[in-house]
């Protein structure tokens, strides 16, 4: 857990810790989760702290698991700040989309012209039925950080159960939002804010392409934690590269000179550290495919 990131490590605390409260005191959840913004139990709050809620141990597992899984990658790529506005932006997208998806079926249902509601098992004010639209949990924010993976690695090999084989990330998210966006519009009702998953990742689509198109436009986050790790990471280009001394290098061409060897190194360097350079002014995502590939393939030598 030391391990985590800062940002990545407090919200899983934080969810866990809230889960238990909510379990011990049931009530919290109709205070804390998200009421349609008609109801009377609906307050402005309720957009922040609803991401905070789960309705049980199985919702609450896989939302901290994926949280775990691809949180701290991004958060090491972002740095902290930019990282937590980006997982606010989309679990508070998430909860705007709920809402009108709610104010769409309060509507096409009707129930604006009625004063009561059969439930099934008893009849209610419409009131009171509008109160129980309660929507918890982190899924609107996971899958924005689930979108933001597959748009910064979308190559990454990722194994996801009970598939036998790796796929990509980019396959991934497009087949999670497809099968989000099918079961949103499915006439299944499954207890599932399906509208609030792909609202989510709508969010987060929408902050990556403004952040791309406006690559300064992130500069008010503290990249403490992500400049630390490209810093590492060069560091560790740096060392690899540094030659023994007890040690000549050998050129695999062997009509290549010691100084064209070392030239030809030294502007692979330099290469690198114009990426590096370009990553801590702008951000990771400011890379062309091109330099993204150099970095990968300069990871990679040794």
């Amino acid at each position: 857990m030391n391990n985590l990131p800062t940002v990545t490590r407090n919200l899983l605390i934080i969810n866990v810790l809230v889960f238990a409260f909510t379990w011990m005191m049931p009530s919290l959840t109709d205070y804390l989760g998200l009421h349609f913004f008609l109801a009377n139990d609906f307050h402005i709050y309720q957009l922040l702290t609803y991401m905070f809620v789960h309705g049980g141990f199985t919702h609450i597992f896989f939302n901290m698991f994926a949280l775990w899984m691809f949180g701290r990658v991004m958060e090491n790529v972002w740095g902290p700040r930019k990282f937590l506005y980006y997982y606010l932006v989309c679990g508070i997208g998430a909860g705007i989309m709920q809402e009108v998806a709610q104010l769409g079926t309060y509507y096409i249902e009707g129930l604006y012209a009625y004063e009561q509601v059969n439930t099934g098992t008893a009849i209610i004010t419409t009131g009171e039925f509008l109160n129980l639209w309660n929507t918890v949990g982190a899924s609107g924010a996971v899958y924005g950080i689930l979108l933001a993976f597959g748009m910064t690695f979308p190559n990454e090999r990722i194994f996801i159960f009970p598939i036998p084989v790796p796929i990509k990330a980019k396959w991934f998210v497009i087949g999670y939002a497809a099968l989000e966006l099918f079961s949103s519009i499915s006439s299944s009702m499954d207890g599932v804010a399906h509208v609030a998953h792909l609202g989510g990742m709508l969010f987060g689509l929408l902050l990556i392409l403004y952040w791309r198109r406006h690559p300064g436009s992130d500069a008010r986050f503290s990249r403490s934690r992500g400049q630390e790790f490209f810093n590492n990471m060069k560091r560790n280009f740096e060392q690899r590269r540094k030659p023994s001394p007890n040690t000549q290098h050998s050129s695999p061409n062997t009509h290549e000179t010691d100084m064209e060897y070392n030239a030809r190194k030294q502007q692979r360097q330099a290469e690198v550290d114009a990426i590096l350079d370009k990553i801590r002014k702008s951000g990771y995502d400011s890379l062309t495919k091109e330099e993204k590939k150099r970095l990968f393939e300069a990871s990679k030598e040794s």
